[in-house]
């Protein structure tokens, strides 16, 4: 061999296509082969970067990855297979995969999502089969798979699925194959499938899942769809008899029944038609009409009874007023019992007003809705309002200067318009200041009491009534006195002169004037 043989050969490797530098083009404690990457169980808790723009098939489950970060699949447009499975994902935004426009197989199942928003498969027009098995939704909102026109697997089983909204499957006219067992189910509607045009395959009971064991989650709920065998689901049997049952297993022919109690193990397609009945249902709110003041919080029942057991929403019902502020006009809908904005309650439901301004005031409704039929009953709430306007001054007082100040409305509501905590606040200072008012006058009273118990100076002419030592007395003379005991009884004080009036006071009398004789003042003895 020529000596410069070897350096030209491993020069001609090198150049040739296909086989990149390994170090540059596969991400770090990954396996990269072809146009394959192999990541899984690494541990991993996001995407890595430095994947190959050219990968067609890419392995990431088993990892512990937690949301895919915006954009973090943007640079990877050449997708076939995407493998996520066994994460812990919770969500999925929207747009995620808006650049996986040749992907078709995307692996989600065994993570932790519990709701996927409309748009979180935008852009994937190619998928052909979606693993969402395993996680933990509880409802399909209306169009969630509306961009996966051709979609012919999707795998919903193991989850906690409860409701199916009437156009959660919309766009899903090239499906082939649905798996909705082992789910909550208790109904579903006529309306929810019809957009399967190209249905073949629909699993409903829990039967043996056909799918690779690597795709299967740690650990699957062996629990049936507890179905509700009632007036909405007469339509299921009717289909199943009508043509239905080719789209069936054996085992999905025979939907046991888990209410009412009555029809509890019974098959569906073996219960008759009169059977499945539902009882339509009635709502009750009281009182119809509530007064507010401003600040406050309100809350108000509104109980529903019925079968199945209604759905009850409450809603602000949109009515213009003259003169009022549009805010006031404005529907507001969403309070769905105590489970906050948007969250629906059986049964009963409550509507939680707090911190009443003027726009909470106006008409509301209550409706109680299920499979029966619905009902409705309004509901006014009235706020109070504290005004003032200025009343037509009085006459000003002569010289004085004039107060252009506007005066309170007679019967102003001020005072009711306060909060709660400001109102108890203001009356218990009230009654603290009467409690005051009233120990100062007691003390007061007994201070006096005390003056008139206390005995005088005593005097030499000072002598009791019962003692008749020094002769009669005058009326002039008593004084009424109490002892320790309050006993009442009266002196003579001999200091005071026997009568009244003085001799000379007498004189200038009128009497005395034009001459009239004057009578003596005579004294009496008074015996006690």
């Amino acid at each position: 061999m020529a000596p410069g043989a070897p350096a030209l050969l491993l020069l001609s490797l090198l150049s040739l296509p296909g086989l990149p530098p390994r170090a540059a083009a596969c991400p770090a404690a990954c396996r990269c082969y072809s146009a394959t990457v192999e990541c899984g169980a690494l541990r991993l808790r996001v995407v890595p970067p430095g994947i190959p723009p050219g990968t067609q098939t890419l392995f990431l489950q088993d990892n512990s990855i937690a949301r895919l970060e915006p954009g973090i699949l943007a640079p990877l447009a050449s997708l076939r297979h995407l493998y996520l499975h066994n994460n812990s994902l919770h969500a999925l935004e929207s747009g995620a995969f808006r650049a996986q426009s040749r992907l078709l197989e995307l692996a989600l199942t065994g993570n932790r999502l519990r709701g996927l928003r409309v748009g979180a498969f935008a852009g994937l027009a190619q998928l052909r089969v979606l693993y969402l098995a395993g996680n933990q939704l509880v409802q399909l909102l209306d169009f969630t798979f509306l961009h996966l026109q051709r979609l012919q697997e999707l795998h919903l089983q193991d989850n906690s699925i409860e409701l199916l909204e009437d156009q959660a499957l919309a766009g899903l006219s090239s499906l082939a194959l649905l798996d909705l067992s082992r789910n909550q189910l208790g109904t579903i509607s006529r309306e929810t499938l019809q957009p399967l045009a190209s249905l073949q395959v629909l699993r409903l009971t829990g039967c043996v899942p056909e799918l690779p064991l690597s795709y299967m989650p740690a650990a699957a709920p062996p629990t049936e769809n507890p179905w509700r065998c009632d007036c909405a689901l007469h339509w299921l049997g009717a289909w199943i008899k009508e043509g239905g049952q080719r789209l069936l297993s054996s085992r999905d022919k025979k939907i046991l029944c888990t209410e009412p109690p009555r029809l509890a193990l019974q098959s569906l397609l073996e219960v008759s038609g009169s059977s499945l009945i539902c009882i339509p249902p009635s709502v009750h709110v009281e009182p119809l009409e509530v007064t507010a003041n401003l600040g406050e919080d309100l809350r108000v029942a509104c109980q529903a009874s019925g079968y199945p057991q209604p759905l009850v929403t409450w809603r602000k019902v949109a009515q213009p007023r003259e003169g009022a502020p549009r805010a006031q006009a404005q529907p507001e809908v969403g309070w769905r019992g105590p489970g906050g904005l948007g969250a629906s309650d059986t049964g009963s439901g409550m509507l939680f007003l707090t911190n009443i301004t003027l726009a909470h005031a106006g008409k509301y409704e209550c409706e109680a809705s299920n499979a029966g039929g619905a009902a409705r009953v309004p509901f006014q709430l009235l706020v109070n309002v504290s005004r003032q306007q200025p009343l037509a001054p009085a006459p000003p007082p002569a010289g004085g200067p004039v107060s252009h100040e506007p005066l309170p409305e007679t019967g102003s509501m001020a005072f009711r318009a306060l909060g709660l905590a400001t109102q108890t606040a203001i009356a218990a200072a009230i009654a603290l200041l009467a409690l005051t008012a009233l120990l100062l006058a007691t003390m007061i009273c007994r201070r006096r009491r005390r003056r008139k118990k206390a005995p005088g100076p005593s005097g030499e002419g000072a002598l009791f009534v019962n003692d008749y030592s020094d002769g009669p007395c005058t009326f002039a003379q008593l004084e009424e006195l109490r002892d320790e005991r309050g006993h009442e009884m009266f002196v003579i004080d001999r200091s005071k002169p026997l009568f009244a009036e003085s001799a000379a006071e007498a004189a200038e009398a009128p009497g005395v004037a034009q001459g009239l004789p004057l009578q003596p003042p005579s004294a009496y003895e008074i015996h006690c």
